[in-house]
């Protein structure tokens, strides 16, 4: 844990692999960080104690996690998707897999009526989806996938299409439409109920990470840093890494119906 006032640092959890997800967890009964690894574990914190007060054991190294109280999705190495409870205390309410068919890299859970509704994920074959929690609402609006980070399509058919890992997708906190980031070096935002494209940016000289609204949905952050999509040979140890603060105060409201 970082102390802004003294710039110190406190180690408040541990794990037997890298550490991936970070998330706090504010309940009414409890207050608790979780932490996700490729330990295959999901620990939850009282930063003030050295032993976890609850392991869930995954089936897989986890990737990235979200936290909408009183929900948490975590992605997991072979598409799997862990949908966890987390009122009273946290318990695994249900183990999916989505319609997308190669790794998954990032989750961000959507909003309905102020109440969680549902999640979004992104993978690395140029490609999210959103998906409901309640999947018995036939034909739901809120279960689609779509395509994304990809080079233009010419006229030319036969020409094959660049495709790029989405590393990272996150809703706005206000608006309910959402960023997309890629290998590419681009982000794009989304409005989800009219299932179109509100903007993309230009391509940055290297790719994009990760990235994520601050609580007003005012400022978007995002990561430029080499991802290793291309390997190894790839990698340039003299390019600098950046992060980026965009004012996106108009740039992320819906589409007009």
């Amino acid at each position: 844990m970082w102390d802004l006032n003294s710039n110190s640092f406190t180690q408040v959890a541990a794990h037997d692999a890298p550490v991936k997800s970070v998330n706090w967890v504010q309940a009414p009964n409890y207050q608790c960080l979780m932490t996700g690894s490729w330990d295959k574990t999901l620990k939850f914190w009282d930063t003030r104690q050295a032993q976890p007060m609850m392991t869930i054991n995954c089936e897989e190294r986890v990737y990235a996690s979200d936290v909408v109280y009183p929900v948490a999705v975590s992605v997991l190495a072979g598409r799997k998707i862990k949908i966890i409870n987390l009122e009273n205390q946290p318990t695994v309410h249900n183990t999916v897999e989505p319609p997308l068919r190669y790794q998954l890299r990032d989750v961000s859970i959507f909003k309905k009526d102020g109440k969680p509704a549902g999640f979004g994920v992104c993978s690395i074959e140029g490609r999210a989806a959103i998906e409901p929690f309640d999947n018995s609402v036939p034909n739901s609006k809120d279960k689609f996938t779509f395509k994304c980070h990809r080079s233009p399509v010419q006229n030319d058919y036969n020409k094959p299409q660049d495709i790029y890992a989405v590393n990272g997708i996150k809703f706005h906190p206000t608006f309910g439409t959402l960023a997309t980031v890629g290998s590419d070096g681009k982000f794009s935002f989304w409005d989800k109920d009219a299932r179109t494209k509100l903007k993309g940016s230009e391509q940055l000289n290297n790719t994009i990470t990760c990235c994520d609204f601050n609580h007003t949905g005012v400022y978007f952050a995002y990561a430029s840093s080499y991802d290793w999509s291309k390997g190894h040979e790839y990698h340039n140890p003299q390019q600098k890494n950046y992060i980026f603060i965009r004012q996106v105060k108009d740039e992320l409201k819906p589409r007009k119906k």
